[in-house]
């Protein structure tokens, strides 16, 4: 099962690939995922960056300032590891490992769990992250993909 899952979220990294990514863009992808949040009423904080420089965030009914911790926790997986936060954590389940001091990160800055995806451009690679925290993982996770696969199908 875990090869699977593992497999699923390594295709929708090479599915999910920007042409360009630019501030108007971060608007319109944050406005897609609070108008799928707020549709079901989920407790989320939203997040969009270009490199290190906050493009977007929103922090709908029932999200806490913790969400706002994980977001950063989250985010400084993909940019240290170029892959969504969801996969690394999942590979490093399958090997029986997490990150921790063992792995050179400290573990209150850097969490393996689902929900920050990778903004990649194709021909340039990583160049900023969109993050969800206040679900379950997997549930985080889903909701960027949806919205990812909806924008760059517009």
């Amino acid at each position: 099962m875990s090869d699977d899952l593992i497999g699923r979220l390594e295709q929708q990294e090479r599915d999910l690939v920007f042409t360009r990514f630019d501030n108007t863009d971060a608007w319109r992808l944050g406005s897609l995922l609070v108008a799928k949040a707020t549709g079901k009423d989920l407790p989320v904080a939203i997040d969009i960056r270009r490199g290190t420089q906050q493009l977007f965030h929103a922090a709908l009914p029932g999200s806490v300032a913790d969400n706002d911790t994980w977001i950063d926790r989250k985010v400084r997986v993909v940019q240290r590891y170029g892959a969504s936060s969801y996969l690394v954590g999942r590979r490093l389940a399958a090997k029986g490992q997490q990150l921790d001091a063992g792995m050179g990160v400290e573990p209150a800055l850097y969490a393996a769990h689902g929900g920050a995806f990778p903004i990649r451009i194709k021909d340039v690679g990583v160049v900023g992250v969109v993050t969800v925290s206040g679900l379950p993982q997997a549930d985080d996770h889903a909701l960027v993909v949806e919205a990812v696969r909806e924008f760059l199908s517009l």
